[in-house]
């Protein structure tokens, strides 16, 4: 048994004689409702510097050197360090903001009690992700308790608003907080997840030209005449029913032509998520007028959740996308004068592709600790976007590993509390591969 393997063993018995430790801290997150602010505010609703105030207790209990600060006004990231080499670093991330519970007579119990039932626990963030938070930090307090000296920088990064784009990650990676390697303790049902797709918030603009609805018969058969009646309406909703079939057709070409061995077929739809249609384009780059349907409208906005695979760069799928509405708009007289107009990543909301190798170390080193403790995982990628892109973006090497639960973002979410167990042991195994011993 070489060194590293007996400090896993060691690290591991500490695991198991603290059982509960865990699982008593998810619940004492997921008790702490944080609500992301963006999407719901409410007295005792949105606490997430109290869960913060919960993790850093924690975490220098441990030793751990702290930094916090606020990403929003309220709202703080909190990175926690145990000084090593950087060659050997690694972060382990998790968000502390969930997202809303919606009404509560729709849950079968409080869902910020966590309680217990037949081996699961229950509540609003608790397989997302609160959950993971506690993994990382039950795997950390394990290898500290065992008094094992790690070779590598192992941190902590519990960021706010993760499930409105990211900003508190990428507000700690502006920050300089990065490492060689991290685990996002995402749920990830046992299998490793070392990629994901890019994602783009696009909005596509449409101008038509604006007219009185009575003189729509000039749109449609232009008439002989004098003074305005000579410029006929152009309709920007017909316009945008037409751009919305092309899309569809160049979204099914994009989904068969294009492919990642670890991802499913058809991952990178483009999804027509929001659509409004007026007259006037106003300030905020929103139709000024939308009720009334006697005007021929001259503004279609469509706002597209626009996904891509690991294995494209933002740069091609940019120029690829602006090529075909290039094209599009030279099928069309008016359109070919006035083009349809692409803003990228809408409200700032853009993730890059993640495309951590399969033989990565952290990939392996995870698969052979939970193949040690059940069977072998399935490496496979993330089909939605984490935080995980954020660092990829900023050159760590990330890896997707949580535990197991289901509901996320829906009624009666919850986490099998034994995969909390699971997942600190596996945790554990990968901090001590990674980072080294002294």
């Amino acid at each position: 048994m070489t060194k590293a393997e007996d400090a896993i063993r060691t690290v591991w018995n500490h695991i198991d004689r603290e059982t509960d430790y865990a699982t008593e801290l998810t619940q004492d997150l997921v008790r702490i409702p944080s609500v992301n602010p963006k999407f719901e505010t409410a007295e005792g609703l949105n606490r997430e510097p109290e869960v913060q105030d919960r993790i850093q207790a924690e975490v220098e209990a441990m030793g751990f050197e702290t930094e916090r600060w606020e990403v929003f006004p309220g709202r703080p990231n909190l990175v926690s360090d145990l000084p090593g080499d950087e060659e050997r670093s690694l972060i382990l991330c998790g968000h502390v903001d969930v997202v809303p519970t919606g009404p509560r007579a729709d849950w079968s119990m409080d869902p910020f009690a966590a309680d217990i039932r037949d081996g699961c626990l229950y509540g609003r963030g608790s397989i997302d992700m609160k959950s993971g938070v506690a993994a990382c930090l039950a795997a950390a307090r394990a290898i500290r308790n065992a008094g094992i000296e790690l070779g590598g920088r192992l941190s902590i990064h519990t960021v706010v608003d993760e499930e409105a784009g990211g900003f508190g990650a990428m507000d700690a990676l502006a920050r300089g907080k990065t490492a060689k390697g991290a685990i996002i303790a995402e749920p990830t049902n046992r299998e490793i997840m070392p990629c994901e797709g890019g994602l783009y918030w696009v909005r596509v603009t449409i101008r038509g030209q604006q007219a009185h609805a009575g003189w729509r018969y000039n749109e449609i058969w232009p008439q002989p005449g004098e003074g305005y009646r000579r410029v006929p309406g152009v309709n920007a909703v017909e316009l945008a029913t037409r751009f919305l079939s092309a899309l569809r057709d160049y979204e099914s070409i994009r989904c068969r032509t294009t492919h990642h061995p670890l991802m499913p077929p058809g991952l990178n739809t483009i999804n027509p998520g929001v659509v409004v249609a007026g007259a006037g384009l106003g300030e905020d780059g929103l139709p000024m007028i939308l009720g009334n349907p006697a005007i021929i409208p001259d503004v279609a906005v469509i706002d597209l959740d626009f996904k891509f695979l690991p294995n494209e760069t933002p740069e091609e799928v940019r120029r690829e996308f602006e090529d075909f509405v290039h094209h599009f708009c030279q099928q069309d007289r008016w359109l070919r004068e006035h083009p349809i107009a692409i803003k990228w990543a809408l409200g700032d909301l853009y993730f890059p592709p993640m495309d951590t190798p399969a033989d990565h170390p952290l990939v392996t080193s995870l698969v052979r600790h939970q193949t040690a403790l059940g069977a072998p995982p399935a490496i496979t990628g993330f089909c939605a976007v984490t935080d995980g892109a954020h660092y990829a973006g900023a050159g760590v090497a990330p890896v997707m590993f949580g535990p197991t639960g289901d509901r996320p973002h829906g009624v009666d979410e919850y986490v099998e509390v034994a995969s909390i167990h699971e997942t600190t042991k596996s945790i554990a195994g990968a901090i001590i591969d990674w980072c080294g011993l002294r």
